[in-house]
């Protein structure tokens, strides 16, 4: 086998390798970004349900108000 089919493999085999790192790299930073995005929308979801909560438990309290004045 010539030298440089060796010298090719070896290099190839790198370039494959380092290749695969960064494929790896750019797929775990889309996939840490879609995380990120998942738990922001997560919290503003809990912060919309709690306002809401507290607006309902608000609206019962004065509707209970307005029976218990009648």
């Amino acid at each position: 086998m010539p030298v440089f089919v060796k010298a090719a493999s070896v290099l190839g085999s790198i370039v494959v390798v380092i290749a695969l790192v960064i494929t790896l790299l750019k797929t775990l930073i889309a996939f840490v970004g879609f995380i990120s995005i998942a738990i922001k929308i997560i919290i503003v979801l809990m912060f919309v349900i709690v306002f809401i909560g507290v607006g309902f438990l608000v609206f019962k309290a004065w509707q209970g108000k307005r029976k218990s004045t009648d």
